[in-house]
């Protein structure tokens, strides 16, 4: 996919919250200083009805970022062509300023899997992840941002390392990356990996937006930590310190707070919006100052 034919508008370099059915009213009601939403497609595939009411008359205040978790673009077989077709009615109804999708696969012949789940790093799927990434793209008429994923197992064929998968598709598709910061913890401490050193490799050039959230933590069969990305609780000291690292490397970018699971009242979430706000501001504040020396 050429630089011509994709999507040019962009986030704001702020912190989005998740829109929730729960928080609809309030949102309407207060207009609070938030960046921007994001929505998971998926949960607006149907033709209308309150949830599109409400969609609509917010993104008539926000920007709008669009977060796919169900075209399985990692998966051994073909793209569900109903489901393409599904996220462009959704585009072309929404226009949002942003579309994202996992580094992951979730369909099994006929079947779907409520999950995420990891491909193996190898020259085959890389070419199939290619082809998919390629394909929806075309399909959609616009840029697409592939995110990094939270692992805990790794595959003994895998050839390639993950950065540089990540990279490969960027650079023979177009598409830029969604960089996770709290899958990168997840993953780093799952697999024994120094999580800044991951940051210090990633092309951050290639960012379009990143997600914060917050993970469970428990022990494996040899009582080493295990991260679990669970998205219920508020982002973790060391991922707020793994953000502050990125945002030195690729300056202020969009940042989602993802919070899907036992969600709390909206005064919780936005506060932890202004918490990534104000942290996006102070780098803001230290580059000018940088360039003003």
């Amino acid at each position: 996919m050429t630089a011509s034919t994709t999507h040019a508008t962009t986030l704001p370099a702020r912190a989005g919250m998740g829109l929730k059915p729960e928080h609809y009213e309030i949102i309407l009601a207060s207009r609070p200083d938030v960046g921007f939403f994001e929505v998971h497609a998926e949960n607006y595939m149907g033709a209308g009805g309150p949830p599109h009411r409400y969609l609509e008359a917010i993104t008539e205040l926000y920007p709008l970022s669009l977060h796919g978790v169900g075209l399985s673009i990692g998966a051994a077989h073909a793209l569900d062509k109903a489901h393409l077709k599904r996220l462009r009615n959704l585009i072309d109804r929404y226009r949002p300023q942003s579309f994202s999708e996992h580094l992951a696969w979730s369909t099994h012949e006929t079947g779907f899997l409520n999950d995420l789940l990891p491909l193996p790093y190898t020259q085959e799927t890389l070419a199939r992840v290619i082809d998919h990434v390629d394909e929806t793209q075309q399909a959609l008429g616009r840029r697409l941002l592939l995110e990094n994923p939270s692992t805990y197992v790794l595959f003994t064929d895998s050839t390639i390392d993950e950065i540089d998968f990540l990279a490969s598709i960027a650079q023979r598709t177009g598409c830029g990356l969604l960089l996770d910061v709290n899958n990168v913890m997840v993953s780093a401490v799952n697999h024994r990996l120094d999580a800044a050193i991951y940051i210090d490799r990633f092309p951050v050039e290639l960012v379009g937006e990143i997600h914060l959230a917050g993970y469970d933590e428990t022990v494996d069969d040899a009582g080493d930590r295990l991260l679990i990305d669970a998205h219920g609780t508020a982002v973790k000291s060391d991922v707020v310190a793994l953000y502050k690292h990125t945002l030195t490397r690729s300056g202020p970018l969009p940042t989602l707070i993802e919070w899907d699971n036992d969600v709390p009242d909206f005064a919780t979430l936005h506060a932890e919006a202004a918490r990534a706000d104000a942290m996006l501001a102070a780098e803001t504040l230290h580059r000018s100052q940088i360039r003003a020396a």
